[in-house]
């Protein structure tokens, strides 16, 4: 089934705590509604990131929606993309000796965000923007973070962090051009209604 996602993005990440099967499978059954899969695994060596890159593949996900966390050199040995983090190598860094790979940088204001799209990202996630159980304890950084964030540069910004169907339509009120959802469709009791509704969600306005 062709992708049918029009507008903003819908990224699916993984949570580390899913099997990377059970992610796959997952991944498999939403792949209609969704534009990027993060393999998101801190834990993980890369001999193990490179399984679930394969166990994706073997689930027709496309390569070009896979995107690999922090490792630039797991990435580039399939060509999907990466996801580089604060620890990351710099965006500058990758462009140089990781060219044609498509580099999302996760920054946490538009200071960083000015930077990260003069050094060529190709898009920002940012966050959290809302309270979430991966960040106990941490503020959210917010609606009104979100939008300075977007103005600060012209590179698409996805939004992470506390994402549910009922504060979607904030977020994209405030400019995201996506969102960046875990529990909202890992843990959700059917995945697939789940990610049909944030896509719905996500382009009801235009």
């Amino acid at each position: 089934m062709k992708n049918i996602m029009k507008g903003r993005k819908l990224h699916v990440i993984s949570d580390g705590k899913l099997s990377l099967e059970a992610f796959a499978e997952i991944a498999g059954e939403v792949e209609p509604f969704a534009d990027k899969f993060h393999l998101r695994e801190k834990h993980r060596t890369s001999r193990e990131l490179y399984t679930g890159i394969q166990l994706l593949l073997k689930k027709g996900i496309p390569v070009n929606k896979i995107v690999i966390n922090d490792r630039a050199d797991v990435a580039w040995a399939f060509k999907t993309g990466v996801q580089l983090a604060y620890h990351s190598l710099s965006v500058h860094v990758v462009k140089m000796h990781f060219p044609d790979i498509l580099i999302g940088c996760s920054v946490h204001s538009p200071e960083e965000a000015e930077e990260a799209a003069l050094h060529g990202a190709d898009y920002l996630l940012f966050g959290h923007i809302y309270p979430t159980e991966s960040k106990k304890g941490v503020p959210p950084r917010g609606i009104a973070a979100l939008d300075a964030v977007k103005k600060s540069c012209d590179i698409p910004v996805v939004a992470i962090g506390g994402i549910n169907h009922g504060n979607v339509p904030e977020v994209v009120m405030s400019g995201a051009d996506g969102i960046a959802v875990m529990s909202g469709i890992l843990q959700a009791k059917d995945p697939l209604e789940a990610a049909k509704l944030f896509s719905m969600k996500l382009n009801e306005e235009g």
